[in-house]
């Protein structure tokens, strides 16, 4: 067997239920691990090692009560797992990466976590963002920068960067994130993970602290499609506290080593092999697009004609959503207070105090463009553009059965290279913003490595609630490639 550390979702499974080794052996390695190799990485904003063995510790006697019973064990009974910090659990400090949230410790949890427990996970500890998931290179966390475990110099993506160091970095076999405008899938693409972004009202949102409440959706990252198929199969599904989830039954997923993909049609859209793009993504995507005709898929060349657009619209659409979702912040009810003689002054200090340069950039561009005078010119017109954006995602789906498209145009870059220029920051999520703008799912994993063994990811994206069929694609790509089995060496 492969050190503790090593093991996927399903080998750890395996060997839990096997009896290999008990959930407090698995535990104990991951936490020594994590103790050994996360200085230099930064993955973590809140680590729970008590927790955590507590949690492992009442599996094992969970698992062996239930064994002398008969009784079914829970799905994922003893696997320790990474949340990231913007997903609130009951009792442990969330401070979605900002200031003004530093000593905010909940009292619920949210509903994809509260589904995760009682399938009887163990919660390692919060894991790095962006400032309220604005970012795409964790540079924007209030407290630090997460390293790219396969080159400590470089980022991991974001805002999810945290979860997807952890998991590369073999702290975790899974780590829960969110995607807002590619937040899941590039920090998959730039760590050489795997990462799910369900349909917009697949996950509950119940307890995920609200960046763009359109467009923001709960995920996972692992090491294989599977293993985010297993994650995914648990969280999913409709919640009565969230109004946006919708009542669509979860198929059981059920994947195999089957190869064949005869009779998968499969768009190649050409608005995202774009002038700029590095040549060695290109080349790794269309390499991998090229594996999938010869696994027996029909490749066929499409357009989303609106492509173009979505930057501009996400940055509209996102920031005005912001602008509105952390007005709750104001130093009154919870979070960071500046004491002053004036309750204005208070909740202007405490707001400027609390905040970041790049969520207080959000905030005025969401205010700007949702004034009086304004809104019809920009919220208004983006809201009708995005309507386009979706219907060229529909009319595709019409003659395929999902997309193949690069994640981001480079690899992980530098740290502090795009910190002093914003634009420059938001063009790494060219190639996500669609998917979260039209509520499509989009699966990411491993297809390949630069010239300077960085990884480089690919995107499969379906219709609404086809989570299982992008699976399945990926998971037959897994069986015929070894991208996702290659770790850095820390």
């Amino acid at each position: 067997m492969n050190r503790l550390t090593d093991l996927t979702v399903r080998e750890s499974l395996d060997a839990l239920n096997s009896g290999e080794c008990s959930s407090l052996d698995l535990t104990n390695e991951i936490l020594k691990r994590i103790d050994e190799k996360e200085p230099s990485i930064h993955a973590f904003l809140t680590r729970t090692p008590e927790l955590a063995l507590q949690q492992a510790k009442a599996a094992d006697q969970k698992r062996a009560q239930l064994k002398r019973s008969g009784a079914a064990v829970p799905k994922l009974l003893g696997l320790p797992i990474a949340v990231k910090d913007v997903l609130t659990v009951e009792g442990i400090r969330c401070t979605c990466g900002s200031k003004i949230l530093e000593n905010f410790v909940p009292v619920h949890t949210a509903t994809c976590v509260r589904k995760l427990l009682d399938a009887g996970v163990v919660i390692l500890g919060k894991t790095n963002t962006d400032e309220f998931a604005m970012g795409s290179s964790t540079e924007n966390s209030a407290y630090f920068t997460t390293r790219n475990p396969w080159d400590l110099e470089r980022v991991p993506g974001g805002s999810s960067g945290g979860s997807a160091a952890a998991v590369a970095a073999n702290f975790t076999a899974a780590a829960l994130g969110t995607d807002t405008g590619g937040s899941i899938r590039q920090p998959a693409s730039f760590c050489g993970t795997t990462g799910i972004k369900p349909t917009y009202g697949r996950v509950s949102r119940y307890g995920l602290i609200a960046y763009g409440s359109s467009l923001d959706s709960a995920g996972v990252l692992t090491r294989t499609v599977e293993d985010a198929a297993l994650i995914f199969d648990v969280m999913a599904g409709f919640d009565p506290r969230d109004a946006t989830t919708m009542d669509v039954p979860v198929p059981q997923i059920q994947l195999d080593n089957r190869t064949d993909l005869h009779g998968v049609r499969i768009g190649v859209p050409k608005e995202y092999f774009i002038k700029g793009i590095q040549p060695d993504v290109e080349q790794a995507v269309r390499a991998a697009i090229a594996q999938l005709e010869e696994m027996g898929a029909a490749i066929k060349e499409v357009s989303l004609p609106h492509t173009e657009y979505a930057l501009p619209v996400y940055y509209l659409i996102a920031p005005a959503e912001a602008s509105a979702n952390l007005a709750r912040y104001d130093g009154v009810r919870f979070g960071l207070r500046v004491e002053t003689e004036s309750n204005i002054e208070m909740f202007k200090k405490s707001r400027g105090a609390g905040f970041g340069s790049e969520v207080k950039r959000r905030i005025m561009l969401g205010t700007y463009a949702l004034s009086a005078g304004y809104y019809d010119a920009y919220y208004g017109q983006a809201q009708k553009v995005r309507t386009l954006i979706k219907q060229d995602f529909d009319k595709v789906f019409e003659s395929v059965d999902m997309i193949a498209a690069p994640i981001a145009p480079t690899t992980a870059f530098k740290r502090g290279v795009h910190t002093e220029d914003p634009l420059a920051m938001y063009l790494e999520d060219v190639f996500t913003l669609p998917a979260n703008l039209a509520g499509v799912p989009g699966l990411a994993f491993c297809c390949g490595f630069d010239n300077q063994h960085l990884p480089v990811g690919i995107q499969l994206m379906g219709p609404h609630f086809k989570e299982e069929s992008l699976f399945k694609v990926g998971h037959a790509y897994q069986q015929v490639t070894d991208w996702h089995r290659r770790s850095p060496d820390l």
